[in-house]
């Protein structure tokens, strides 16, 4: 049982084992037996199943660690065998060979400079994992003299939000570096530790440091982190990523001329709030396929089923807090804005692009904007491109731009 609420004790995000006759029978009197419970900073992220083995996948600040439990069938006994002894900034995804006939696992890992990599794995072996690596995919950029750390910032509230960097070792801390800061913020989707292919070719082998922030609204510490930011506390996902820019700023990694900020989707809200919340903190924005009008948003195409995640327009929610982060309701016609690539997709069937055309037209009738640029696809989706060849190109789009503004000498 994976708990989305606090029940019976336990609390929300925690996984529990119990017979499901008895389960059946009565819920409310059931034996559990607690298999994780989460931390305010560890959660479950994941778990998968052998034929003797319970393997629980945590983030544990961010970082990958397992936990390894073996259930006796005769005994209906469970048993801690053990966890790996640090966390590590590494993707990992386990699932068995054959849950009913054996232990082994299929186990791919990937981090944000190596490359995706199929081992093969037996269960039985934990807490120590024997990794027999079976294929790996091709370097697709040269990580030779990169580095990856984890940092921490402090938002407005107090709060200690995570991010990773990855960058040049070597990179000085004057404030010279560009650097591209990538946020998202909502639907409990956690931002985690995955190979940079596109980003590493396209940016990191030229001298540009990357940044992934790990912001409230997101799973990254289960449904508390989540739900810490939904509806009227919405704000707290933008004070969280304007601490992390402005950490960015203060220790020298970068400068406000030099740094530029991308976001899509529930992102594209994230980086519209940062134009008109902190204009003066970026040199360069990327917005794709957003949302930018808080009040219409749930009458055009899929944005009514949001309403859980931002509130009813209709109702006291916008002049309560709606009104007070729906980007094109506080453009700012006296402030300065700064450089602006806007992407979108004609076909775009659960954001309307209305919501980026509106957006850019309001922008271009201020005249505050150091530098306005608007590309819509008439194909692809949501995602805001058909095919590969369209990724390639809408890629290429906006590394552009970044060179072009915060590259430019």
């Amino acid at each position: 049982l994976s708990l989305r609420t606090d029940w019976r004790g336990h609390k929300a995000g925690a996984l529990l084992a119990s017979s499901v006759s008895e389960v059946m029978a009565d819920s409310t009197s059931a034996p559990l037996t607690p298999l994780f419970t989460p931390s305010t900073r560890c959660c479950l992220e994941d778990y998968t199943a052998t034929k003797s083995f319970l393997i629980l996948h945590l983030l544990d600040n961010v970082k990958t660690r397992s936990k390894y439990w073996r259930y006796t069938p005769e005994t209906q006994a469970w048993e801690m065998v053990g966890e790996d002894s640090e966390s590590q900034i590494l993707g990992i995804s386990v699932s068995a060979v054959d849950k009913n006939a054996s232990d082994e696992l299929w186990v791919t890992t990937s981090g944000f400079i190596q490359p995706s990599t199929l081992h093969l794995s037996d269960a039985s072996t934990a807490p120590v994992l024997r990794l027999d690596p079976l294929k790996t995919l091709p370097e697709q950029f040269n990580a030779d003299g990169l580095k990856v750390e984890q940092c921490e910032a402090t938002s407005k509230d107090g709060t200690k939000v995570p991010y990773f960097l990855i960058g040049r070792s070597s990179m000085p801390l004057d404030g010279s570096t560009p650097t591209l800061l990538y946020g998202y913020g909502g639907f409990e989707i956690s931002l985690t530790p995955g190979y940079q292919g596109v980003t590493g070719a396209g940016w990191l082998e030229k001298g540009g440091c990357y940044v992934m922030a790990n912001i409230r609204g997101g799973g990254e510490f289960g449904p508390s982190w989540h739900q810490a930011a939904l509806k009227k506390n919405r704000q707290l996902a933008f004070d969280d990523f304007i601490a992390v820019a402005e950490h960015l700023v203060s220790s020298g990694v970068t400068s406000t001329a030099r740094l530029a900020i991308r976001g899509g989707s529930n992102g594209g809200l994230l980086m519209g709030n940062m134009l008109t919340q902190a204009p003066e903190l970026f040199g360069a924005v990327v917005c794709q396929v957003p949302l930018l009008d808080m009040k219409r948003y749930h009458k055009l195409l899929a944005g009514a089923s949001w309403m859980a995640e931002y509130g009813d327009p209709d109702t006291d929610d916008w002049s309560n807090f709606l009104q007070g982060y729906s980007p094109y309701h506080n453009l700012d016609p006296d402030a300065k804005l700064p450089s602006l690539l806007m992407t979108t997709s004609t076909r775009d069937d659960r954001v309307h692009p209305y919501h980026a055309r509106c957006f850019v037209k309001r922008i271009a009738e201020m005249g505050n904007c150091e530098k306005l640029l608007y590309y819509e696809n008439i194909e692809g989706g949501h995602g805001g491109a058909a095919d590969t060849k369209q990724q390639a190109f809408m890629t290429c789009l906006y590394m552009s731009f970044l060179f072009d503004t915060i590259c430019n000498d």
